[in-house]
């Protein structure tokens, strides 16, 4: 107890307080540009950090990417843009609020609960830190081949359209992902003789492409009356306890798998958030409203997004293994700060680690006024001239673009993967499908690689394993369990009365 008090003394210090809210409010403001993600955030505070306390430097760290994950949900509500990776999930489930005359409703959702992930997130990390930590210590390749596997099938689930063209759309950004030769071999892959793309496609330039130029394209294409419907903001918060009473088991599964994969090294809120929008599709009773404006997949990932960033600080701090590309800037800002990660960190210096857990709570907590005052000044997005937005869009995601790779190719692949995300929305293709295997495809290809040199070939460990078995009966059956259920009913039909 002696222990809590003197972290929440630390914690409360004016220099660790002003931290947080400035930090805060620069988490908001990088999230909401297309291209600047939450790690980019982060990475950009290292330099201060130098001149900072060991608390208030992680402070820092915490609040800015906390912030950034919740405020990249807004540009997608408002232009079906996504600010961070971690938002295109649901785009275009938040944008049809928007298009309904809704966009309140739509951000009020993703501010609640992702506030209530966060704090959710947090409880887990105090009271179940060392399990979960012994759980993604279970994990190796084979394991991670399967997830990533089982994490693709989600773009059948979060595709509203036609199946065959979602999986075309996903096969489409696994071969965009093979790109480089960042692979076992070494060899160059698709290269075509350009150095620029030997270290492959970059993530957050085609992100920002396929979403921000092709939402530009979309724009001069249709007529602005009939996009959406403008008029003032209501309450932000208004309905969202009804919404929590009503979609309370959404809420806490969302929580659950958040923090469980956040705690998976390298998963992230990212594929946290993919991951939960497909079980809320795939449990749903309603599983036709979504894409249409429909809360419940909102709730769900919104919950686990934020929920899965404290479950990425577990394996950081118990054993010094980034849970995500934040949580390895910040295991470089402990070392930096003399808190080597590891079991011994809570007891040399508890009290420093203990603050960690006020300064998430307290973060997540002022996430809601400050994500209000946000949203309310970004509401003003939808009476600015269309032509001004898109023009600024443009100039964002060729800042965003060049901002993270100082080149000028990634502004060109900013364009040419523009052109990409709008002709798959002209002919009916799954976008998110496309970022899905783009994004999944290097940590797939390279835990296969990897298995099959341990096993020197073998098969056979991609199923002995309990954890893998586990996953490969999941992915398996969500693979062939329709087809054998159709088979099933066709038998039923033919057999004679």
């Amino acid at each position: 107890m002696d222990v809590f008090l003197t972290s929440l003394q630390m914690v409360t210090s004016v220099e660790v307080l002003i931290v947080i809210l400035l930090s805060a409010v620069y988490g908001m403001l990088v999230g909401c540009i297309p291209g600047l993600s939450a790690t980019m955030a982060t990475a950009l505070l290292v330099p201060i950090t130098f001149y900072l306390s060991p608390v208030a430097a992680v402070a820092a760290i915490i609040s800015a990417s906390a912030m950034a994950i919740f405020s990249g949900d807004i540009p997608g509500a408002l232009l079906r843009i996504p600010g961070t990776p971690a938002s295109a999930a649901y785009t275009e489930e938040a944008y049809a609020f928007t298009k309904r005359g809704e966009p309140e409703t739509a951000l009020g959702i993703s501010l609640w609960f992702s506030a209530i992930g966060g704090v959710f997130g947090t409880m887990a990390l105090v009271l179940i830190a060392p399990a979960l930590a012994e759980l993604a210590l279970e994990f190796s390749s084979f394991e991670y081949f399967w997830l990533g596997c089982l994490g693709l099938l989600c773009a059948s689930l979060v595709s509203g359209g036609s199946k065959a063209k979602a999986m075309v759309a996903l096969l489409l950004g696994l071969l965009v992902a093979c790109v480089g030769m960042e692979n076992a071999a070494g060899t160059p892959r698709f290269t075509f003789g350009s150095i620029d793309l030997l270290s492959g496609v970059d993530v957050i330039a085609a992100l920002v492409g396929v979403f921000a130029v092709g939402e530009v394209m979309r724009a001069m294409v249709t007529p602005e009356q009939t996009r959406v419907v403008r008029r003032r903001f209501g309450s932000i918060l208004a309905g969202q306890w009804q919404l929590t009473k009503r979609y309370k088991t959404q809420m806490m599964r969302g929580n659950v798998v958040g923090v469980m994969i956040g705690v998976l090294p390298g998963a992230g809120a990212d594929m946290a958030a993919w991951v939960s929008y497909a079980i809320s599709k795939r449990f749903s009773r309603t599983p036709e409203k979504f894409g249409t404006g429909h809360p419940e997949g909102l709730v769900e990932a919104g919950s686990a997004n934020n929920a899965s960033l404290a479950g990425g600080w577990v394996p950081s701090l118990l054993f010094g293994i980034p849970g995500d590309t934040i949580t390895a800037i910040a295991i470089g800002v402990l070392y930096m700060k003399g808190l080597n990660p590891g079991p011994t960190l809570f007891t040399q210096n508890a009290a420093s680690m203990y603050s960690i857990y006020w300064v998430f709570l307290i973060a997540n907590i002022i996430m809601v006024p400050l994500g209000i005052l946000m949203i309310r000044g970004t509401s003003f997005v939808l009476r600015v001239p269309r032509w001004a937005i898109m023009s600024s869009v443009l100039l964002c995601s060729a800042v965003g673009a060049y901002a993270v790779s100082n080149s000028m190719f990634s502004i060109l692949l900013v364009a040419a993967f523009g052109v990409i995300g709008y002709a798959l929305d002209r002919y009916g293709y799954s976008v998110a499908a496309f970022v899905l295997g783009l994004v999944m495809g290097p940590m797939i290809e390279q835990n296969f690689v990897t298995s099959l040199i341990k096993s020197g070939g073998s098969i056979l460990p991609f199923f002995d394993r309990p954890a893998a078995a586990v996953l490969a009966a999941l992915t398996l059956s969500a693979l062939f369990g329709p087809l054998v259920l159709h088979l099933l009913r066709q038998l039923r039909q033919r057999r004679p009365a």
